[in-house]
């Protein structure tokens, strides 16, 4: 795809991209594939092989995970700008959640082929690219970790437990 203004302006404002340079932008701007998407429509199920990540353009996603029979919990909502499908990108594992279409989509996609060309075209903007996801991965760890922390305190009341008359 040849990287129009509009992406070229839409890309610029992304968290992920916003430290890439223009010349790097463009290149990475082609490697990027749009996808429309209706209203309810699925992007990937949980355990679905994946090989590429993307960037919602325009509307809302709805991430959410299978908690047990047909019952699933919304992990997050994301619009313009946000991410997801990233760890199949790197490591060919599973889905790990339900991606679906909230409202009309847009999603730009890059997949494993695309980030390699990324890569070998300009090994500067892949490095911008790499640091920038290392960056919201830990981000999105600390966020895990502090879940699973309050998780467990919710877990512990629901009990009675009572760790501090220890």
């Amino acid at each position: 795809m040849s990287t129009s203004t509009e992406t070229l302006a839409f890309l610029r404002e992304v968290r992920l991209f916003k430290d890439i340079a223009e010349p790097e932008l463009m290149i990475l701007g082609q490697s990027l594939q749009e996808r429309p998407l209706k209203r309810g429509q699925v992007i990937c199920r949980e355990g679905d092989p994946g090989e590429e990540m993307f960037v919602v353009r325009r509307g809302s996603i709805v991430i959410s995970k299978l908690v047990t029979g047909r019952v699933e919990q919304v992990l997050a909502r994301i619009g313009p700008g946000d991410f997801f499908g990233e760890m199949s990108l790197f490591d060919r594992s599973p889905r790990s959640a339900t991606v679906q279409a909230d409202s009309d989509a847009t999603l730009l996609a890059l997949d494993r082929e695309g980030l390699r060309r990324m890569t070998e075209v300009s090994p500067k903007a892949a490095a911008a690219f790499f640091h920038a996801l290392v960056l919201i991965f830990i981000e999105r760890l600390r966020a895990s970790g502090d879940l699973v922390a309050e998780v467990t305190r919710w877990g512990l009341e629901a009990t009675g437990l009572d760790l501090d008359s220890r």
